[in-house]
């Protein structure tokens, strides 16, 4: 199972939104290559907008340390605001502390993101 890390939390929920957005649009490809991937953010926004959740790294951190636990590798989205993303390096280092693979997909082409 692949672990997709991408950035999420962000003042504006617009862009939270777009990034939920976009989540669900690199999952579904990689899905649609028949792999088999889990997105923390595709499968939790829904649940924590519908419940009223927190949506900040703090409050789901044990579930995705859970989650990159019981995945084979994490593959790390590079879409705009992931190096800044507390919640992305912090997955990454998880990972690498499990000793997970740790890979890196280009998501844009805008050249600002690599």
């Amino acid at each position: 199972m692949i672990y997709l890390a991408s950035p999420y939390t962000h003042e504006r929920p617009t862009i939270m939104q777009d990034r939920f957005e976009e989540a669900c649009r690199i999952a579904g490809e990689l899905m649609g290559q028949g792999l088999v991937v889990f997105s923390p953010i595709a499968h939790t926004h829904p649940i924590a907008v519908a419940c009223l959740l927190p949506r900040d790294w703090q409050y789901w951190e044990k579930f995705d340390r859970e989650f990159i636990a019981a995945s084979d590798k994490v593959v790390v989205a590079k879409m705009h605001g992931w190096k800044e993303s507390r919640g992305v390096r912090a997955e990454i280092e998880i990972a690498s502390g499990l000793g997970k693979p740790v890979e890196y997909l280009y998501v844009c082409g805008c050249g600002g993101c690599e």
